[in-house]
């Protein structure tokens, strides 16, 4: 059963109030810090599942708008963006770049080594490595055919989506789990960066959203265009060159550069970084994007998964939350900022940017904001671990023969 666009996004408003609800009735749910989307979501997708077993009906929902909404969260993530921030952040960057890096390679050896156990061949425990868990859905889909072809894997494209399905529900629920523990263990305060932090993550509740106007909210919404056109400019030119990077990316880049060039140059009232009605604008968009995404995953895929695969993602969970806690928490300087990375990054090496900035929305709401992490784990989650991952893969590839 096709669902329109029109009922698709009524539904993802119902299941992001659904996940208020739950979070707020339950308060396990609110004190692990676990996205209103996803908890919602995963119910949704529960009772999609439901359907199918009972009733032979399979749910399928319009996405267009989920990839809007995605350009748009990212754009309102670079315009919120300032150049002190970033200098700041250029050693954590770095530092979470490098620890991403080695996170590529202990996923395909944990691939590997559990496929291996099971007499299957090495190769195809990249399937389950990082292909399929820091890449996502949309590196499983690339590279599955190439396995199928040319290593003769049955059902490689199966198994490496319910495997990206799988880390996405799961990169959902760890981060606040792990944040919370490491704030919590270590008594952890905010540290501030700036007189005006990202207001991204902020609690709904905040006094500060009642300052939404709407002359802001709309100079918000023309800014956020003029950034999209932009970022369609640095695509066309990177393919010029013969070079690709994601849409969302481009755009995450035009917003930096709008907003660290035009107020500089001229003096624009109302202009929208840090603005309550950017905030507003990013919330919206990121709850309704994470609630589209979740309540369409098709659980009943994973039934499919043989034992190997099982054995893999409890041990690919098991290494993430070893990672995120005792290697990215320490090596980022052990500070509140380096919790909230560390939950993000959970996110991140499980399931997609967007869960990643989901996990440390809901870290930052119940604790305090935090500018710094959302500077540095959209950029190494958006741009850089796509490049880094294709060069891991290929050269694991080349390794295994």
């Amino acid at each position: 059963m096709l669902i329109d666009e029109r009922l698709t996004l009524m539904a993802a408003i119902l299941v992001y109030f659904l996940g208020k609800w739950l979070n707020r009735r339950y308060k396990p749910l609110q004190s692990f810090n676990i996205p209103e989307a996803v908890t919602g979501g995963i119910v949704a997708s529960s009772l999609a599942a439901l359907s199918f077993y009972v009733f032979n009906t399979e749910i399928t929902f319009s996405l267009q708008q989920r990839d809007v909404l995605l350009i748009i969260f990212f754009t309102t993530i670079g315009l919120n963006a300032q150049l002190d921030s970033l200098i700041k952040g250029g050693k954590s960057l770095m530092i979470l770049l490098l620890l991403a890096v080695g996170f590529l390679i202990l996923q395909n050896l944990v691939g590997i080594g559990v496929f291996t156990s099971f007499g299957m061949p090495p190769v195809s425990g990249l399937l389950g490595g990082s292909i399929s868990l820091s890449g996502g859905h949309g590196t499983a889909i690339a590279w599955s055919p190439f396995f199928s072809e040319q290593y003769q894997i049955e059902g490689a494209l199966e198994l490496a989506l319910a495997c990206a399905t799988f880390g996405l529900i799961f990169g959902g629920v760890l981060g606040g789990p792990i944040a919370k523990f490491i704030i919590e263990k270590y008594q952890l305060k905010q540290t501030v960066y700036s007189a005006k932090p990202l207001k991204v993550g902020v609690s709904h509740d905040n006094a500060k959203f009642a300052s939404v106007n709407i002359d802001q909210f709309l100079i918000s919404i023309f800014v956020i265009l003029l950034a999209i056109g932009l970022g369609n400019r640095i695509e066309a030119a990177l393919v010029y060159f013969d070079f690709e990077l994601p849409f969302f990316v481009c755009c995450l880049f035009a917003g930096i550069i709008i907003s660290n060039t035009v107020p500089r140059l001229i003096s624009v009232k109302l202009w929208p970084t840090n603005s309550a009605s950017l905030s507003f604008i990013s919330d919206v968009c990121l709850g309704l994007f994470l609630a589209m995404s979740l309540m369409s995953i098709k659980i009943w895929t994973l039934t499919s998964l043989a034992m190997p695969f099982v054995v893999l993602l409890v041990f690919q969970v098991l290494a993430t939350i070893l990672y995120s806690t005792y290697v990215v928490f320490p090596s980022l300087g052990k500070n509140y900022d380096a919790a909230v990375m560390a939950s993000g990054y959970a996110g991140l090496t499980l399931g997609a940017t967007p869960t990643a900035i989901a996990n440390m929305t809901a870290v930052t709401q119940h604790y305090s904001p935090s500018a710094k992490a959302f500077i540095v784990v959209p950029l190494v989650g958006a741009f850089f671990i796509d490049i880094v991952n294709a060069l891991v893969i290929n050269q694991f590839i080349s390794w295994l023969g």
